[in-house]
């Protein structure tokens, strides 16, 4: 049956390979799996042409500028979430279609030539001048169809480079075809390299694991690629412990130790310092209310104990909470959370869910609230289910600011300068761990420090574009999601990494707009209004 469209085609084609996905393969017999993994690979190759087909024209057209993306390969990965190494197969497939059609035809046939055989032909044809490329190509696929195997074929190759372009010997490029490495690392922080060596990179490669890689006597059970890894290992030690590596950017290698503040704690031993962090942050304040009754004051006097709590049971109680952690954290804390509580109270029925979502009951025609209360909910917005959406998704939002507020006041109070964290660390940890504290918001600056930058690079770890995208964050600069002519500070819970492409091209030269939210995700707007988020859209109303 042939399709009569491309949505036709895509069905028929998920139908098929769906159907065979389901088989119950422990049943079927010898000749039939033999035949259905000889169909795959044929699919395989089919598909491997159509693919590349599909990509060159898909990139001829910058569809993925369309979706913020900077190259086909970064839209790969975030659009249809395959890995880096397959989008650079699927890439080589692409390069394929576009310099060696007489392959992908073949390869289109499906029994000619195998994705991977295609791959490596073209490897071996690329070097030749493309006004002859096509008709090695011809004698090739010739062979192939005639049945000659992958040996039979590098040694046509060979010849034929050889015979219409020879190496130069004064050409460098020549000698450094298709060379690369890449390095990644998987989610257990395991490394992956993959490369192409240019010949005598691969000879000095090789003479370096070979001299570490000799078995330590008789005992020695590893394997032969486990003896390379250690050399490498080796090898890399040795080159860094020479001194001879480069500084990067103008810094030495640095070494960042991570210590989580729950470790911290458990290290306090029946946390008797944290006992003697408060007993000393009680004594600073006691000196601070000592110093504050013999100077100019509001008429008031300081009492403590019993004595305080004594007269406030008559007094009308107004909290006001100082401290020396970091100017008017303590007093913003209580603030926050005096706010958050009154507005979920004033909300008849309401319940928080957590950050960004409250369900909120009807509020009655003419209600009112407290006028003074800048977090009052508005009165009269009842009368549709319209309206009273509207007023949930209001309440639901500021809660949710005010919560990022609430927490980012007490990463300043335990986090500060003069925090409990700074202590403990101090008192627990050996020289070197044991520095001053610095700062996690320096305000109303454009200056950022370099340990803000390097707190945020350590946080994002990769360019925070909604979209996805894989620049470390060692190519990204810290971006104010509040801009500073907004009001924005300089502050680790106000800025984010991006890489230049999302930063300086899709945001300010294409004009996307970004949108972060206090929960941490975010959400980027094209000037055509397609909108790509960080997470799954929100629910529509009921």
């Amino acid at each position: 049956m042939t399709p009569a469209n491309m949505n036709e085609a895509f069905t028929m084609l998920q139908s098929a390979v769906s159907f065979m996905a389901a088989a119950d393969t422990a049943d079927l017999p010898a000749l039939v799996l033999a035949e259905g993994l000889r169909a795959l690979e044929r699919a395989d190759a089919t598909g491997a042409a159509a693919r590349g087909r599909f990509l060159e024209a898909f990139d001829a057209q910058d569809v993925h500028v369309a979706d913020g993306q900077r190259t086909a390969r970064t839209w790969l990965v975030h659009a249809t979430r395959v890995t880096k190494g397959q989008a650079d197969e699927h890439r080589a497939v692409q390069t394929l279609a576009r310099d060696h059609p007489v392959l992908v035809a073949a390869l289109a046939e499906g029994w000619v030539l195998t994705k991977s055989a295609a791959l490596q032909l073209a490897k071996w044809t690329r070097p030749i001048p493309a006004e002859f490329r096509g008709q090695a190509e011809d004698i090739v696929v010739a062979a192939a169809r005639a049945g000659a195997d992958l040996r039979a074929l590098a040694a046509i190759c060979a010849e034929i480079r050889y015979r219409i372009a020879p190496p130069d010997p004064e050409d460098e490029n020549d000698r450094h075809l298709d060379r690369g490495v890449s390095f990644d690392t998987t989610f257990e922080g395991a490394g992956v390299i993959r490369g192409d060596l240019a010949p005598e990179c691969a000879a000095m490669v090789q003479a370096v694991l070979d001299a570490l890689s000799a078995p330590q006597g008789g005992g020695d059970l590893r394997t032969r690629p486990q003896r390379y890894h250690d050399a490498l290992e080796e090898a890399m030690r040795r080159l860094l412990a020479s001194d001879l590596v480069p500084k990067r950017a103008g810094q030495p290698v640095k070494a960042l130790v991570h210590v989580s503040f729950a470790d911290l704690c458990a290290m306090d031993q029946d946390s008797a310092l944290q006992d003697q962090w408060i007993a000393g942050y009680r004594a600073r304040w006691a000196a601070h209310r000592a110093a504050a009754s013999v100077s100019t004051g509001d008429g008031g006097a300081w009492l403590d104990g019993e004595k305080a709590r004594k007269i406030a049971c008559d007094a009308i109680v107004i909290p006001v909470v100082a401290g020396d952690i970091d100017a008017g954290a303590v007093e913003d804390l209580v603030i926050l959370c005096v706010r958050y509580h009154r507005l979920r109270i004033e909300t008849p029925s309401a319940g928080h869910d957590g950050i960004g979502a409250c369900k909120v009951a009807a509020v009655p025609d003419g209600g009112s609230a407290d006028a003074d209360d800048d977090t009052a909910v508005p009165a009269g917005l009842t009368g549709t289910a319209a309206r009273r959406a509207e007023l949930a998704a209001t309440v639901a939002e500021t809660l949710a600011e005010l919560e990022h507020q609430i927490l980012g006041k007490i990463l300043q109070v335990v986090s500060g300068p003069g925090g409990v964290a700074s202590f403990l660390r101090h008192q627990l940890l050996g020289k070197g761990l044991n520095g001053p504290s610095l700062p996690l918001d320096v305000g109303q600056t454009d200056e950022i420090p370099v340990h803000l930058r390097r707190l945020v690079a350590l946080r994002d770890q990769t360019c925070q574009y909604p979209g996805g995208c894989d620049q470390p964050a060692s190519g990204c600069e810290p971006h104010h999601v509040t801009h500073r002519q907004d009001g924005g500070s300089t502050g680790l819970t106000n800025l984010k990494d991006y890489c230049w492409w999302h930063h300086h091209v899709v945001l300010h030269e294409l004009g996307w707009t970004l949108t972060a939210y206090p929960n941490g995700t975010s959400q980027v707007t094209s000037p055509a209004g397609k909108t790509i988020r960080s997470h799954s859209p929100p629910p529509r109303p009921g």
